[in-house]
């Protein structure tokens, strides 16, 4: 039955429920918020539940009393009446193994829950599509024969389709390790692809993975480089344990801004970007006037346009009114809306001068000198990104750099990449020679600069997001998606995600309405998770789980 801990507490003011009960155990005891316990229940049941608060009583009336009997506040005193104390424990229901709920009895045992019990509890022993998501260890003041360490899988049903899709993960910058934990799931994704042997396992999905950071994501076809053998035996053993190969991503494509010896717009060096183009898994992505002129609305996407005046300009850009049908390249563009922003230049009458002007500005700040916007010469080294996309095949894994460019470039290149992503899967079966993957996962980091509670309305990115958030699943675009707070984020893209992953974060993030459904211990545990380490939130779980994953098996570009 497991080692007992303690008895069923029900009084006048805290009664058992169908949602919680009380139980008090010794003050010694060493619990934590998240283990999961039992208790015998009517009917030869057992009820698990998961403790949510722990506290401390005894049986002194009030904080004055307390002082007085240590002689007046003397802390070196050693009271003559010993003072009986206690701790009680509040735990939510999570299950019964007869599904019975009637509220548990007074007086009843509460016991430690064995691996396999704590696994039904949770709702983890049923998972039919697993992909690894962490481990959790419970009971960590007990016994080393009683702790409990369970590898976590999460169904892949729920994660990226059909039944839920799309993930948020939230936490503070650094600590959080946002972008590790993505990874790893992404990692797990695609080793369970990989293994797949029949071929109705319907183990098709690609991904395509934006690099916001340094050099962050531009080596994870590398193996990682460990401080030494022990910290290298002890992950590669966690892997394992997770059912999940030693290797890095397998499959992986880069495309870096096109970059010359004088504008160099990536972090990564020179030396290696040559390599890994001649390798032949590597592009310089480039925007070609004819062919890209229709996505000029992304770079509009931060910019308030209640009038509609820049809307009205790029819809006679792109309708080819003008002389902007006759243009070869970026050069030509920029004299042309040179030209339509000078006083008596002819074109649509309705659109002032002083509208051309701005919107000179705002183009020419991302497309003057800047060489990514030029025609494609070498079709080996460079390539559109919504070309390559649009022929992505299932398994592979496309890594888009953009760390180094401004934040209306990136903007642009996010856009660019998505609406193309979109379109490829709407168009599914349109072309007999190609067939593009089920599902395309895409991670981006940052969604605050995307998908912002104050992005404004008219954004050309927001309404795409918001699109994939509420459409995508059906469609097989799913977005897993990291950024610092939470609440900053629109609406209906949180409310559309199955999962939450929530790193540490601060107080002022945690007192927002987004929280307001965690139990305020776990709101506490928040603010001092370590790194490594989220609680989670998923549709197949019986309850939020704290858990821990592994550091990184692809390589990781050390930080002076």
């Amino acid at each position: 039955m497991g080692k007992i801990i303690g008895k069923i507490l029900a009084t006048e003011k805290n009664p058992s429920t169908m949602e919680e009960f009380y139980f008090w155990t010794k003050p010694e005891l060493m619990l934590n918020p998240f283990d999961v316990v039992k208790v015998n229940h009517v009917g030869e049941s057992v009820t698990y539940g998961v403790i949510e608060e722990i506290s401390h009583i005894t049986d002194t009336a009030n904080f004055l009393s307390d002082y007085i009997s240590n002689d007046f506040g003397d802390v070196d005193s050693h009271p003559i009446t010993h003072r009986i104390g206690m701790n009680y424990v509040k735990a939510r229901i999570i299950g019964n193994s007869k599904n019975v709920y009637i509220p548990v009895l007074n007086g009843e045992g509460v016991y430690i829950a064995e691996k396999s019990e704590v696994s039904d509890a949770l709702g983890l022993s049923t998972i039919k599509n697993p992909v690894p998501c962490g481990y959790l260890e419970m009971y960590q003041g007990a016994e080393e024969s009683e702790r409990v360490k369970l590898c976590v899988n999460v169904d892949s049903r729920y994660l990226i389709g059909p039944e839920g899709a799309h993930l948020n993960i939230s936490g503070i910058s650094g600590l959080a390790a946002k972008t590790s934990y993505a990874m790893f799931l992404l990692k797990g994704i695609q080793d369970k692809c990989l293994n797949a042997v029949e071929p109705d396992d319907d183990e098709d999905v690609a991904f395509v993975i934006f690099n916001v950071k340094g050099k962050d994501l531009l080596a994870i076809d590398e193996p990682n480089e460990f401080n030494n053998e022990s910290e290298k035996e002890e992950t590669y053993a966690l892997y394992k344990e997770l059912g999940m190969t030693t290797k890095p991503f397998q499959n992986v494509h880069y495309y870096y801004p096109y970059s010359t010896k004088n504008s160099w717009n990536t972090y990564l060096e020179p030396s290696a970007v040559e390599h890994n183009i001649s390798q032949g898994r590597a592009h310089m992505y480039k925007y070609e006037y004819k062919q890209d002129k229709q996505n000029l609305d992304l770079m509009f996407a931060s910019l308030d346009d209640p009038t509609m005046t820049m809307d009205s300009i790029l819809n006679y850009v792109i309708q080819n009114r003008g002389n902007f049908g006759g243009l070869d390249d970026w050069q030509e563009f920029l004299k042309e809306v040179n030209e339509c922003g000078k006083a008596g230049a002819s074109g649509d009458k309705e659109i002032s001068v002083l509208s051309w002007r701005k919107f000179e500005r705002i183009v020419k700040k991302s497309i003057y000198r800047n060489e990514i916007f030029s025609n494609i010469k070498n079709e080996d080294r460079d390539t559109r990104i919504s070309d390559s996309l649009k022929r992505i095949k299932k398994n592979e894994v496309h890594v888009i750099d953009i760390a180094k460019l401004n934040d209306d470039m990136q903007c642009f290149v996010f856009g660019d990449a998505i609406r193309a992503i979109y379109d490829l899967q709407q168009e599914k079966g349109f072309d007999d020679d190609y067939t593009p993957p089920s599902k395309i996962v895409v991670f981006i980091d940052e969604l605050n600069k995307y998908a912002s509670k104050d992005t404004p309305k008219s954004s050309p990115i927001l309404r795409q997001v918001l699109d994939i958030a509420e459409r995508g699943r059906s469609l097989g675009v799913v977005l897993f998606a990291a950024e610092q707070f939470k609440s900053a984020i629109h609406p209906r893209v949180t409310g559309n995600c199955s999962t939450f992953a929530y790193g540490r974060t601060n107080a002022i993030e945690i007192a927002q309405k987004d929280y307001s459904f965690i139990p305020s211990v776990y709101k506490s545990m928040m603010s001092r998770l370590k790194q490594g380490e989220y609680i989670v939130q998923n549709p197949v779980f019986s309850s939020l789980l704290n858990i821990k994953f592994p550091k990184p098996i692809y390589k990781q570009f050390k930080t002076k």
